[in-house]
C-alpha cells in the first residue's frame, strides 16, 4: 500500500511558477512510475504527464509539453511537478498517481493507475 500526500498548490498570477510535491510513504518508491493529472471545476481529470521509475523517460500532455517538468528523488519518495509560464487555464485540482511496475517506462494516460493522492489545489489569475 502507497499512501500519496501532494502539497505546493496555491493562488498565483499568469505567468509564473509553482512546484507541487508528492510524497509517498513506504520503502518500494522506486518501483512505482508516477503520474500527475488535473482537473478542472466541471471538466473532466486530464492526464498532465508522468515519469519513469528511473525517472530518465517521461511524457506530457501537449498543452504543458514546454512549461511543465515532471522528476523524481527516489531517495526522498518525492515526485515534483515544476509548472512555469502558469496560465489561468492551468487552474484545477492537481493529483498524482502511482502504478506499481519494475519496467522503465513513463505511463500514458489511459493506464490504471493504482494509488491516487487526495490533490492540491492550483488557482492561477489572469
Amino acid at each position: 500500500q502507497v499512501q500519496l500526500v501532494e502539497s505546493g498548490g496555491g493562488l498565483v498570477q499568469a505567468g509564473d511558477s509553482l512546484r507541487l510535491s508528492c510524497a509517498a510513504s513506504g520503502r518500494t518508491f522506486s518501483t512505482y512510475a508516477m503520474g500527475w493529472f488535473r482537473q478542472a471545476p466541471g471538466k473532466e481529470r486530464e492526464f498532465v504527464g508522468a515519469i519513469s521509475i528511473s525517472g530518465l523517460k517521461t511524457n506530457y500532455v501537449g498543452s504543458v509539453k514546454g512549461r511543465f517538468t515532471i522528476s523524481r528523488d527516489n531517495a526522498k519518495n518525492t515526485v515534483y511537478l515544476q509548472m512555469n509560464t502558469l496560465k489561468p487555464e492551468d487552474t484545477a485540482v492537481y493529483y498524482c498517481a502511482a502504478i506499481s511496475t519494475y519496467r522503465d517506462y513513463a505511463p500514458s494516460a489511459n493506464q490504471r493507475y493504482d494509488y491516487w493522492g487526495q490533490g492540491t489545489q492550483v488557482t492561477v489569475s489572469s
